[in-house]
């Protein structure tokens, strides 16, 4: 069976059992979330709504999206996504936008400290998954939404930097000594030219790890430093993994292949033919592909949107399998 027929059957079933809250489009909101740790987080928000939806530009990208349109739906699964380096919370706004149409409230986070506009806190790796846990907080004790929200069914979707966030958030257990030895057999990879600017702070080194047992299904797309991580056991709940086979920013097998082979059940994987690590980024639009080539530019021959097509749905079918109703 192929990975288009395996994710329609999966989506089928899956739908079968399917929340009543499915709307026709996402809304979209940006909330400020406060962090008793440091500055207050900026986090996208999209969710199930019938108001009217537009095509409207985010950051390099586009959506279709109904702003402030009045959320549909009780019981809801939430997931939150943690962006790569120096990203914001409109990374993966198309995955976003096609969970959200499937039922699903989506929350995204820009890190403080890690994202396009400060990079201070860029290293400070344990920072990532506390923040995560902060939105997870937010999100079921103090959002407008938190009524509609069902705090048993919360997933984590993270990419590149954030694809080790939500695996760290999830209970893996990093050791970032590792990085060391890492770097000096392989001191051109991103990586270690990003530690060798920005040095890991000491308490990263021994950092106080924030896992959050409130996540249940994690997908986790070309997860940085994935070979620092000295223990995933507890990472049981089913994880969808995602490798570029082009990777050339996190290349093979220091960062999926090794989070693969450490994890304590085997995980749903996928290697994408083509594509390379800023392809799992949404499609860019006319001026993002002109002002950022670097992360808008694919190899010749392969179609992100279209990738993206099959790439959203795996991602709402593996959700929606993994995150069932919970209520009668």
């Amino acid at each position: 069976m192929s990975l288009r027929s395996s994710i329609a059957a999966l989506a089928l079933s899956a739908g079968l059992g399917a929340s009543h809250a499915l709307a026709a489009n996402a809304g979209f909101t940006v909330v400020s979330v406060p962090d008793p740790q440091g500055a207050p987080i900026t986090v996208g928000v999209w969710y199930p709504t019938e108001a009217a939806a537009r095509p409207m530009a985010l950051g390099i990208g586009d959506q279709t999206a109904a702003p402030g349109g009045l959320l549909k739906g009780d019981h809801l699964p939430l997931i939150v996504m943690s962006h790569g380096n120096g990203g914001f919370f409109g990374g993966h706004a198309d995955t976003a936008q096609a969970l959200a149409e499937a039922g699903f409230v989506v929350a995204a986070l820009t890190h403080t400290g890690d994202n396009y506009a400060d990079q201070s806190k860029a290293t400070d790796m344990a920072n990532r998954p506390r923040q995560l846990s902060v939105l997870i907080d937010y999100m079921l004790t103090a959002s407008p939404m938190k009524a509609a929200i069902d705090p048993r069914r919360v997933g984590a979707f993270g990419f590149s930097s954030g694809g080790f966030t939500v695996l760290a958030a999830a209970g893996g257990k990093p050791d970032l000594s590792r990085v060391l030895n890492h770097c000096r057999a392989h001191p051109d990879f991103f990586d270690c030219k990003l530690t060798a600017s920005r040095p890991l702070p000491i308490s990263a080194l021994l950092p106080s790890w924030t896992h959050d047992e409130r996540i249940r299904a994690v997908v986790s797309a070309a997860p940085a430093l994935g070979y620092s991580f000295r223990d995933l056991s507890r990472v049981t709940m089913p994880v969808q993994l995602w490798r570029a086979a082009d990777d050339q920013i996190l290349p093979d097998p220091e960062y999926a292949s090794a989070v693969k082979a450490a994890l304590p059940k085997p995980p749903e994987y996928h290697v994408v033919p083509g594509a390379g690590h800023f392809d799992f980024l949404a499609p860019c639009n006319d001026q993002g592909r002109a002002t950022n080539p670097d992360i808008c530019t694919s190899a010749p021959g392969f179609d992100r949107a279209a990738f993206h097509h099959t790439f959203n749905t795996a991602v709402t079918a593996f959700f929606t399998a993994n995150l069932p109703p919970t209520h009668p």
